[in-house]
């Protein structure tokens, strides 16, 4: 009995700016899908009534987490990391294939997303591996630890393959070690690292053809630096707006329209005539591009609420890290804060043409079970450090 009154108490002093931010972009989504999906007449029009299920399953998981004690996270982290290691070896050979990735496992007709858990279960231990106060992360060799654990499930997840997934990884881990206090010297050297492989990558793209290298040629080299056709495809589209509007740039493309056409105010709400029409793909219209239909219908008005949703969250995220009372709870805050704002920044970026097509999602916002329910166990962890600043 005194448990729970303990516990409610707990509840009381959570961050409740913060609760009306989630439940905001969560409501933003349901409208938003049932917007995306309300001409079908298939099985997807009523996604909207799935999510609902998954958001209420969510928040009983957050208002669970920030009752929960994270420090005793320390007895689970290795076993939920090994977990997330195997859920993705196994979706490699087992794995639903849907648009021509092998990214989800199907347990009793449910896709479970493990790129999902994968990123949860770094945070975990990361925060874990870096509270210790007298850690010290003033060289190389140091920081190289948590970027190799990382590495692993990243490069799982690329395999899948899941770019866009795999690269929130490094901004993640970057975010936690700055927050763990490493110099910054060394973790400029690391970021650099990848800033350049991340430019390599789009330069193996862009070369070879300028280059002359014959189309067997590229074959053989595209293959050899594991970056499929469809990835390919989409980072020449990126490079040259105008290449393939008809076939590959066609999502970017219609997603930039959906987005210009919404003027200051949008069209309104179910009138988005490129979402209405079938102009952005139906397929990707209530996941990947739920933005563009929120662009479009409530124009830059409602795309800049969203914004601002997601900004309060940030604040509170990185505010709840000020006040922890010790160093995994910075670092536990810092990176679920970055894992949240890079998906989100990613994908309203690719929405509007500033960065490649990659298939991430808009937390809490975009249509999908396993990573609405992540997010705000996640987010539930920031209430947890929140909630015990004052010593309990």
């Amino acid at each position: 009995m005194s448990e729970g009154l303990s516990n409610l108490g707990l509840l009381r002093r959570m961050n409740w700016i913060m609760l009306v931010a989630v439940i905001g972009l969560i409501v933003t989504g349901v409208f938003f899908i049932y917007s995306a999906t309300s001409l079908r007449e298939d099985s997807t029009s009523d996604l909207f009534k799935k999510q609902i299920l998954w958001a209420l399953a969510g928040l009983v998981c957050y208002l669970g987490t920030a009752m929960m004690d994270y420090r005793k996270l320390r007895d689970v982290a290795w076993g939920f990391y090994v977990m997330a290691l195997v859920l993705l070896v196994a979706v490699l050979f087992f794995g639903t294939r849907i648009y021509g990735a092998k990214r989800w496992l199907m347990f009793l007709g449910v896709g479970i997303q493990p790129s999902e858990i994968a990123k949860l279960a770094v945070i975990l231990l990361g925060a874990c591996l870096l509270s210790p106060p007298a850690e010290k992360f003033d060289r190389l060799p140091s920081l190289w630890k948590l970027f190799m654990l990382a590495g692993i499930p990243m490069l799982l997840v690329i395999k899948e393959p899941d770019l866009g997934s795999g690269l929130v990884f490094l901004p993640m881990v970057a975010a936690m070690l700055y927050a763990a206090g490493a110099a910054v010297k060394p973790l400029a050297m690391v970021i650099g690292g990848g800033v350049l492989a991340v430019m390599l990558v789009l330069a193996a793209v862009a070369l070879p053809e300028r280059l002359g290298m014959t189309p067997e040629h590229q074959e053989t080299f595209f293959q050899t630096i594991h970056l499929s056709d469809y990835q390919r495809q989409r980072i020449e589209v990126f490079l040259q707006p105008g290449k393939d509007p008809m076939g590959s740039g066609w999502n970017k493309r219609q997603s930039e329209i959906a987005v210009g056409s919404g003027g200051l105010t949008g069209k309104g709400f179910l009138k988005g005539t490129q979402n209405i029409l079938g102009f952005l793909p139906r397929t990707v219209a209530p996941t990947d591009f739920i933005f563009s239909v929120i662009s479009e219908e409530k124009g830059f008005v409602g795309s800049a609420a969203v914004v601002v949703l997601y900004g309060i969250l940030a604040v509170c995220g990185l505010y709840a890290a000020m006040v922890a009372r010790d160093k995994m709870g910075r670092v536990l805050c810092v990176g679920i804060v970055t894992m949240i704002f890079t998906h989100a920044f990613v994908n309203m970026a690719m929405t509007i043409g500033v960065l490649p097509v990659v298939g991430i999602p808009l937390p809490l916002v975009s249509y999908g079970g396993t990573f609405m329910v992540i997010t705000l166990f996640a987010l539930g962890l920031i209430q947890s450090v929140y909630v015990r600043r004052q010593g309990l």
